[in-house]
């Protein structure tokens, strides 16, 4: 039998994946009737219905289901060939997406040095939150926070999130003394609305009790949250590593040391075979040198090591918090 159109076998990829055409018509700059009937020509061909269309709705049919599983898995190892046959040029925007808050607290005030050193790579950043976006081809890399279990990616450690409870100098003036962990009680605590539990963690660890956890107020994610803080509403839990330029030049100060160490931390996601593109390579290895310089800065993944010292107890954990921030959106 000979091969369908691969057009069409790339407009059925991305619609399988966004489950809808108008996703799919979005990502791949086409109008929603253009992959209609692209995947209407690619399902003649094949003779099967690949998709249910009914109630402005589409949803795979099994067959369809397993056969974008096999399209999807085929189209990435064509892109990766391709990727290795043009690993050795310099040419073209090195596209990247970044944890929100990674980016803005850390990568953006350093990004100047990059382009100092590398005045010939041109960097593009691509919103989204998803690491499967490397199936479109339009990605190079990622920065994500997690534990370096993507399926089918390469994972390169970069560094540890290390989470403790910060605000400006205003801030800590501005009541009765913080000289102890419960005096949290008598500052407004922020609050990020996917991440629920931190202060409640970050009283644990410090031994604190008597203090409402969930008192204060509340926003949608971190970069809004950490804003807030900046704007001296009150105290945040937030991470030391990515805060480092605002507490070394003393717009944040972190009156206690109650640290929440976590398992999990930064890394740099690519495709298989991208190790060796000379743009990636650059790029990491000035992020490397810029980790390194930090105070607690690590190349080293800490797999592992940081859990064998947790202790559990029940459903928290006891003096060895675990923080763990899956969402840094």
């Amino acid at each position: 039998m000979n091969l369908p159109p691969l057009d069409g076998l790339r407009v059925f990829e991305a619609a399988a994946r966004r489950g809808s055409f108008i996703a799919a018509a979005a990502e791949l700059n086409l109008t929603p009737s253009a992959v209609s009937h692209r995947i209407r020509t690619l399902e003649d061909a094949l003779d099967v219905r690949l998709f249910d269309r009914a109630h402005r709705r589409v949803v795979l049919t099994p067959e369809g289901a397993g056969y974008a599983a096999s399209v999807a898995e085929a189209l990435a190892i064509l892109r990766s060939a391709t990727r290795r046959l043009s690993a050795n040029r310099a040419d073209g925007p090195l596209a990247m997406t970044l944890s929100p808050a990674f980016a803005l607290r850390w990568l953006l005030p350093r990004l100047t040095r990059f382009q100092q050193r590398h005045p010939d790579i041109e960097l593009r950043f691509v919103s989204t939150s998803d690491v499967h976006d490397f199936r479109s081809g339009d990605l190079d890399l990622a920065v994500r926070y997690g534990r370096g279990d993507w399926p089918k990616l390469e994972a390169e450690w970069l560094m540890a999130l290390d989470a403790t409870a910060v605000c400006t100098p205003e801030v800590a003036a501005g009541g009765p003394p913080l000289d102890a962990p419960a005096d949290v009680a008598h500052r407004v605590r922020i609050h990020v609305e996917n991440r629920p539990d931190d202060w409640r963690m970050w009283l644990l660890a410090a031994g604190v009790e008597g203090v409402d956890p969930a008192a204060g107020p509340v926003f949608e994610s971190v970069p809004v949250a950490l804003e807030a803080a900046l704007n001296h509403i009150g105290m945040v839990i937030a991470d030391r590593q990515i805060l480092a330029r605002d507490l070394a030049e003393g717009r944040l100060v972190e009156p206690f040391d109650v640290h929440m160490p976590s398992t999990a931390g930064y890394y740099l996601v690519y495709p298989p075979g991208s190790a060796e593109d000379p743009r990636l390579r650059a790029f990491r290895d000035w992020m490397r040198e810029e980790i390194a310089e930090m105070p607690g800065g690590s190349a080293t993944d800490p797999r592992g090591s940081l859990r064998d010292k947790i202790e559990v107890r029940g459903d928290i954990f006891s003096t060895g918090v675990e923080w763990d921030a899956d969402a840094l959106s």
